[in-house]
């Protein structure tokens, strides 16, 4: 056990020591989606002007990255695109984890009252996207839209705007646009309210989908249709990030624009040729993007291997200590108390939350009160850790309590203290006992990682959605991401019935036995 324990610290100091932040003085950290084309998107090489996403070997190109690096330029620094969900961007610039936000944002009312922003850098026009072979596609005016059921994206003025269409069904709004064109795709909604670049895009993308010019469209004032870089209130360089700006004029912008119409990913194959079949498509999307998927897979393993085996480390250390008998001395009992109410709170705590809230917390929430700046793979680490030891703590309290009471009673007529008893007598019983809950929060930590995408880290799901986002075939893409975890799950629950096979002997109990049969005698 000592040898186990001393082997796992120092794995992870290793890896504490190997996984450091890339936050060097040289490099202009900028967030953004990377899944918005062609404000931005994600690419597998640096062609076109692409900048190298952090993290990853992947890059990401569109108009907002070549604002970004004109005015990394013009700062002196290296741009390094941070790709981070749209919920995540303020969060993640507030808390110094990017530098700027250069992801087609808008300059709200809202926004301005946590973040800064700069001069215009484009200017957009609202529309909407449907369904080519829908009833609306003929559509001329909002009033046609009555009936339908619209949606855009959360945390945008875009979603506000189906307020202005008498009689529309306005659906929850979804996470980002590759959500709206699979749910569109499918038939769930019958629309989206869109920009016009990304409506192009994916009309061009996807011979399905149809953007609406309407004669008599969306009312809107002048920040709403603006896009602008988000800042820090306190950053001292938004004089130089405006004059970057405004090396670019109106007709630059457009032509800019326009050039990154024609660069993005799937620009020109939407050409009428018969369709393969589903499984030929899953097969083309494994070939083009195996690596992807290896490597999400790989960082998703990472983290649920040490997550569990550190948890159940903190599981068996409180269950231990909360099954530990009260301090002789009224001190020490306080104490004892004390710390106990603490571990209960922990524990608590961490089985009434969601993973998904915990990871903003402590990955956003440390850095913003503290100054704490935490690597996103150890934050990862260290947030499916603990929430696996507040579940193992309480699993092995009762494995336990589930020891016959009558060993206890041996051990100590033997004269063991609590921890001889425990090490030697009750933990061999308990481990064997809590293996079949151990490999099942295993399993839950496998499929679990995939809510940690809110803080970018780039596992099997952040991996699989960067493709759908890149090749537009979102139900395919999910269906192999999905036989993934299932290949990974089912694999791992066949090694922890091997090694249940392997333990399932009462060999372990026989010292046990002996003693309880000794007293007895």
């Amino acid at each position: 056990m000592k040898k186990l324990v001393i082997t796992l610290l120092t794995g992870l100091a290793l890896l504490f020591a190997w996984v450091q932040p890339a936050h060097a003085d040289d490099y202009l950290r900028v967030g953004m989606e990377a899944a918005y084309a062609p404000f931005n998107w994600t690419q597998d090489d640096d062609s076109n002007g692409a900048v190298q996403i952090e993290g990853t070997n992947q890059y990401a190109n569109g108009y907002d990255v070549q604002i970004a690096k004109k005015i990394a330029e013009k700062l002196g620094k290296k741009p390094l695109v941070v790709k981070t969900t749209w919920n995540g961007l303020i969060p993640a610039l507030t808390s110094k984890k990017i530098d700027l936000i250069v992801a087609g944002m808008s300059p709200t009312e809202e926004r301005r009252k946590e973040i800064a922003f700069s001069d215009s850098y484009y200017r957009s026009q609202p529309v909407i996207v449907v369904r080519k072979d829908s009833d609306y596609a003929a559509a001329k005016s909002l009033t046609d839209f009555k009936g339908a059921k619209l949606t855009s994206q959360q945390g945008v003025y875009l979603y506000d705007l189906i307020d202005q269409i008498d009689g529309a069904s306005k659906e929850t709004a979804m996470g980002d646009f590759a959500q709206m064109r699979q749910a569109l795709e499918a038939g769930v909604i019958d629309g989206y309210i869109s920009e016009r670049p990304e409506a192009l895009t994916a009309e061009d993308a996807n011979a399905k989908l149809k953007m609406v010019n309407l004669d008599q469209g969306f009312a809107t004032n002048d920040e709403e249709v603006t896009t602008a870089v988000g800042m820090r209130k306190d950053d001292a360089r938004m004089s130089q990030v405006n004059a970057a700006i405004a090396t670019l004029s109106a007709d630059q912008q457009v032509a800019l624009m326009d050039e990154m119409i024609q660069n993005q990913p799937l620009a020109s194959e939407n050409e009428e040729e018969e369709t393969p079949s589903f499984f030929q498509q899953m097969l083309t999307i494994v070939q083009n993007n195996g690596s992807q998927f290896l490597r999400g897979a790989g960082m998703t393993l990472l983290i649920s291997i040490i997550g569990t085996v550190v948890g159940t480390g903190i599981g068996l250390l409180i269950g231990v200590y909360r099954t530990a008998p009260q301090a002789k001395t009224k001190a020490l009992a306080f104490f004892q108390k004390l710390f106990s109410w603490f571990l209960s709170a922990y524990i608590e705590i961490f089985r009434g939350t969601p993973m998904i809230v915990q990871s903003m917390v402590i990955y956003y929430g440390t850095a913003q009160a503290f100054g704490i700046d935490i690597d996103r793979t150890l934050a990862a680490i260290f947030i499916v850790s603990i929430n696996t030891g507040a579940y193992m703590s309480e699993i092995v309290r009762g494995g336990i309590f589930a020891v016959d009471k009558g060993q206890f009673e041996a051990a100590t007529a033997l004269g063991m203290n609590h921890g001889q008893t425990m090490r030697k007598i009750v933990l061999p019983q308990v481990i064997r006992n809590i293996l079949p809950a151990t490999g099942n929060e295993f399993v839950v930590n496998i499929k679990d990682t995939s809510v940690l995408n809110v803080i970018s880290v780039v596992e099997l799901y952040f991996a699989g959605n960067t493709v759908a986002t890149q090749t537009y075939q979102y139900f395919q893409t999910f269906t192999v991401i999905a036989i993934i975890y299932f290949v990974l799950t089912f694999t791992v629950t066949r090694i922890l019935r091997y090694v249940e096979r392997r333990m399932d002997s009462d060999t372990y109990t026989t010292g046990a036995n002996q003693m309880q049969t000794g007293v007895i005698k």
